[in-house]
């Protein structure tokens, strides 16, 4: 193992960590929203000076911004504070991107690819099954000229969103809580709760109450952050996160969802406790899956984390 061992020998102090969170998210969202803010400028101009504030904040299309721009304006904060937050790790912590991904190592693209398309295959066959049984709460609203370029879009840019996310939290905190507690179960359940809060401005929770929604973000973060810990890595976390994020962008949104985009279907009615439980399902479908085509030892997530030689996660 490798992943988190890597960040005991380098400087772990919290008002270091607390520094880049604060200053890698601040100026993410300060300098990666000078594009938006501009565009909603010009939106408002051209409606005449007049603000409009719609139900669901990412709903740009009542700025006058069109939903594939949005979508790139939406996307664009993640990878600035992405790059500030590179910057001010090796400066802070001298840990290199690479000793955040996996220790050290390549990165490992067939990790990512695998649990790309493993969870995808699971993700459409739980949309498929969806739209069948519960035909009449998905409105149909492909538009040809709208949906080549959502996909494209999404394909290209989402990854970036969803991996920027796990280096945050699967990577670099995760590397901090267990560099403080020596416990992989901690540096699993910590970040996990932390991923969750900061999607406490998400209009979902607006929509349907804190302690809906919470758990289903809670739950999202300990997968990928069990599967980080059996497979000393986020590569496949990154897959994982990314085709979720890629096939909800493209196939459904709704009047709730945080992704306003113009999606194949638009569902009317979202149930977040069912939607919970599918979750449930998927993910322990996928761990059982990918598991046993990775041979993982799941007494890893309740070991002390020590000190090893150095040894570097190789590409498969």
């Amino acid at each position: 193992m490798k992943h988190l061992e890597s960040a005991l020998k380098q400087e772990n102090q919290w008002w270091k960590y607390l520094l880049v969170l604060l200053i890698g998210f601040l100026g993410g969202q300060i300098i990666g929203a000078i594009p938006l803010v501009v565009a909603m400028g010009i939106g408002a101009a051209r409606n005449g000076g007049n603000i409009v504030t719609p139900d669901n904040p990412m709903d740009l299309s009542a700025y006058g911004i069109d939903p594939n721009l949005g979508l790139v304006l939406m996307v664009f904060p993640f990878l600035v504070m992405l790059f500030i937050s590179i910057l001010l790790i090796k400066a802070f912590h001298k840990r290199s991107f690479r000793e955040v991904i996996n220790g050290g190592g390549v990165f490992r693209w067939r990790r990512f690819w695998k649990g790309f398309l493993v969870w995808g295959v699971f993700a459409v066959i739980l949309l498929v099954a969806s739209l069948l049984f519960d035909r009449e709460n998905y409105e149909l609203n492909f538009q040809l000229s709208k949906f080549i370029p959502l996909v494209i879009i999404s394909l290209l840019l989402i990854p970036f969103q969803a991996g920027t996310e796990e280096f945050f939290f699967r990577g670099y905190l995760a590397q901090g809580v267990g560099s403080w507690t020596k416990k992989r179960w901690l540096a699993v359940l910590l970040p996990s709760v932390f991923f969750a809060l900061l999607h406490c401005m998400n209009p979902e929770i607006k929509e349907f109450g804190f302690w809906t929604m919470i758990p289903s973000y809670i739950l999202f973060g300990i997968v990928f952050g069990v599967i980080s810990i059996l497979d000393d890595g986020i590569e496949l976390a990154i897959g994982v996160h990314s085709v979720n994020n890629i096939l909800s962008s493209i196939f459904v949104t709704s009047k709730s969802s945080v992704l306003q985009t113009p999606a194949m279907f638009i569902q009317k009615e979202v149930d977040p406790s069912g939607e919970f439980w599918g979750l449930l399902a998927v993910s322990i479908v996928f761990i059982l899956v990918v598991s046993y085509k990775s041979s993982w030892n799941y007494q890893i997530l309740f070991s002390g984390i020590q000190q090893k030689k150095e040894e570097h996660p190789e590409e498969d």
